[in-house]
């Protein structure tokens, strides 16, 4: 890992960050940053990645480190480099080195860490050796998914406050990962035409994330199966009458997350068919990012949402009934089955390792309503927070297909009308929108979406 000059102003920021949780807390926190996991032997290792938690303090993605936070101050605790790395990293920064780049106050070996564990809170890193080093020093159960209590659950709760809105330095990286996932995307509709199959336009895409030095901010979704909402695979061939849905962001070196998708065709003219379903999709997504102010609930935007897909299909003859009345029958969700969106920050689903402690206002709990239970975020939107805002219409096989839910909405969907959109498997378009003062901004707003300049930018 490179360690680059950190600025006096991200110093002061992350120094800012710290005397803000000094406010919300009274008792000490441990942070750990995480080790790296062996991919397939020990020496080859799977790329990494800090925790969140830890980088949102410390500001550096250090390996095998831990942060000590208590009255606004840092000690650092972090091993210098052993004499033999210089042979296979070459030479790497020392511990005070490093203290100095994230303004620590103290710097020790590692090894003297289990001398400052009383009475410390911390939150569980995702790997599995460092969470087991948690639970061992503080001799008690430290586990992702595991609820959180005590002065634990009171630290998440103060975070949560804390990274819910972001500051200028935060703005900052978001925005400059919101730019290349832009020229990403531009990348791959460029690339479409040629490509034959799916991987292509995918290595498109990362090229230009990786030429900026930075990575994706989750696995890329670059799929003619648009229906398979977290498709992971590249391998299928690219044929004329296909939709390509490319769901990629770029994640800057300091970690900060951009989260876009678009869905063109691969031809570069939609069909009539694909053209109507893709106005729908467009004008819930439109319609949605209008509503984007402080104080606006992001539960009712999702179901704005869900209200502009019904009435759209309905206007198709996909739907039959009143919209608000097919969106209380759960109608919708058989093409819009996930929500509206979620917090996007250091993490690309942020503060999701917290489960719905961030996601959710304090006493709200997930619906059991089809579609709704997927809602990542039920909070007043705030000015600072950043959010997606991604509608989309699926044709799942196995919700469509399924006897049962064709038997409960015999008289709802017109299924051999809707079998004239077979060429529509999946369409979704979205936007990384920030909550402003007194509105909004859409990062991403670089990135065409009505569908003419789609098409323009796949045929240019």
């Amino acid at each position: 890992m490179s360690i680059h000059q950190t600025c006096n102003s991200l110093i002061e920021t992350l120094r800012h960050r710290r005397q803000k949780l000094a406010t919300r807390i009274d008792f000490p926190v441990i942070l750990w940053s995480g080790t790296s996991i062996p991919r397939n032997y020990p020496a080859n290792v799977f790329p990494f990645r800090a925790s969140s938690h830890f980088l949102y303090f410390a500001g550096l993605p250090l390996v095998n480190a831990a942060i000590r936070l208590e009255a606004g101050k840092l000690e650092l605790f972090i091993d210098d480099p052993a004499p033999s790395s210089a042979l296979w990293h070459g030479e790497m920064p020392n511990r005070e080195y490093i203290a100095t780049q994230i303004g620590a106050d103290v710097a020790h070996p590692m090894a003297e860490l289990e001398s400052y564990l009383e009475g410390v809170a911390t939150i569980p890193v995702q790997d599995p050796a460092t969470w087991t080093q948690q639970s061992q020093l503080l001799n008690r159960w430290i586990l992702p998914r595991h609820q959180l209590q005590g002065i634990d659950l009171e630290l998440a709760q103060a975070i949560i406050e804390l990274r819910l809105t972001h500051d200028q330095q935060a703005l900052a990286e978001l925005r400059t990962a919101a730019a290349v996932s832009v020229e990403a995307h531009k990348a791959g509709m460029a690339a479409t035409p040629s490509a034959k199959i799916e991987a292509e336009v995918r290595a498109a895409m990362e090229k230009v994330i990786l030429a900026q030095n930075m990575t994706t901010a989750y696995h890329s979704i670059v799929t003619v199966h648009g229906e398979v909402l977290h498709n992971e695979q590249y391998h299928h061939s690219i044929q004329p009458g296909d939709l390509l849905l490319a769901d990629v962001g770029a994640e800057t070196e300091m970690g900060w997350a951009s989260d876009v998708t678009r869905t063109w065709p691969v031809s570069g003219k939609f069909s009539s068919t694909q053209r109507d379903i893709y106005d729908v999709v467009l004008a819930a997504h439109d319609a949605c990012i209008a509503q984007v102010r402080p104080g606006v609930e992001y539960q009712d935007i999702h179901l704005l949402a869900c209200t502009v897909i019904a009435q759209g299909l309905v206007d198709l003859g996909i739907l039959q009934g009143d919209a608000e009345n097919l969106v209380e029958r759960n109608a919708h969700s058989l093409f819009f089955p996930h929500g509206i969106g979620h917090l996007l920050g250091l993490d690309v689903h942020d503060m999701e390792d917290l489960g719905d402690l961030a996601g959710y206002e304090p006493g709200r709990e997930r619906s059991d309503r089809f579609g709704l239970s997927y809602l990542r975020l039920n909070r007043p939107l705030q000015p600072g927070m950043l959010v997606t805002i991604e509608p989309g219409f699926y044709q799942v096989p196995a919700i469509i297909n399924n006897q049962e839910v064709r038997s409960t909405y015999q008289y709802t969907v017109n299924w051999e009308r809707l079998s004239q959109f077979a060429d529509v498997r999946g369409i979704r378009i979205e936007d990384d929108v920030l909550v402003t003062e007194n509105g909004r901004e859409v990062l991403t707003e670089a990135l065409p979406t009505d569908a003419n300049t789609v098409e323009e930018l796949v045929c240019s």
